[in-house]
Parts: C-alpha cells; structure tokens; sequence
C-alpha cells in the first residue's frame, strides 16, 4: 500500500528550520558526502541554515529518543502518531537527568528530555555541527510506521493545503 501524503491535513504541521537557506541533499540515494565509495541510503532532507538558527518541532508529539552518535549526532526522535520525525546535527549535547536522557543547550536556552510532550513549532533545538556533516545544517527524516518517507513531498503538500 501507496503512501498518500496528499491525503493529510497539515494545517498544525511546522517548517521545521528557522533563517532557511537551502536544501543541500535531498532524500535518496546519493554518493557520499564525506568521500566514502559507492552510494548511501539518505533518509532525509538536509536544510542548510546558520549555524545557531533554531530548529521547531514539524508536529506536536512526544519525545521517544534523544540521540548522541557518531553519524546523527546530537539529535532527536519525535513520535506523532504513526509518525516519527527525527532531527540530526544539532547544537548542545546530551546528559542524563534524573534518570532520563535530555538534549541541553544552554547557549539556545534549551532542554529537551526522552519523554517530554512537544507542541507543533515549539522550538526544540538549533542547527549545529555535530555528527557527521559537512557543514551546518539540519538533517530532517520522516518515517510513517515503518517506512521512510520523503520529506519534500510533505513539504508540497503542507504548502498546498495553506
């Protein structure tokens, strides 16, 4: 069965990057940015932005994993019904407080914990560096149930129901 991101209405639905300035990699297959061989899977859109610029939440949900690896980064897994939506290379990094894992960056003046609920827009972190990327962006992926989904076709859609 056909995904159909036509479908939705994505009137509570957020753009995701503050101070936008391009997408630099779109979702796909793509040889590696970093000069590795052959082509990789990338299961997103990567929206280039200053470095600092904040990050909203695409959709109100609740927070299922805050990230802090060598490929992602710093970075975020937000759960919105059958959707995730998860957010890499962020700024800040990550602690664990009071039992819980939780994105701290005090220079944005924000913290985000696994667990926490987030409303639609709210802002949720800032462009970094962290993580493998080549430069400041945001690298933004979509996955209903269990499948990647592009997120430039939620974006055209999002646009066309404004």
């Amino acid at each position: 069965m056909a995904l159909n991101v036509e479908a939705g209405s994505w009137t509570g639905a957020s753009f995701p990057v503050e101070n936008f300035q391009a997408y630099t990699s779109p979702f796909g297959f793509r040889t590696s940015p970093t000069g590795g061989r052959g082509y990789e899977f990338h299961s997103g859109l990567d929206i280039a932005a200053p470095e600092g610029s904040y990050i909203r939440s695409w959709w109100g949900g609740s927070v299922v994993e805050v990230i802090n690896d060598q490929g992602c980064g710093v970075g975020l897994v937000i759960e919105s019904g059958d959707w995730e939506h998860i957010y890499c290379h962020l700024s800040g990094q990550v602690q664990t407080i009071q039992g819980r894992p939780t994105l701290i960056d005090r220079q944005g003046g924000l913290q985000v914990s696994e667990g926490q609920t987030i409303p639609s827009a709210a802002r949720i972190g800032r462009v970094g560096m962290s993580g493998r990327t080549t430069g400041p962006h945001l690298h933004w992926g979509l996955r209903y149930g269990d499948r990647w989904v592009d997120p430039a076709l939620v974006l055209r859609a999002m646009h066309r129901d404004r």
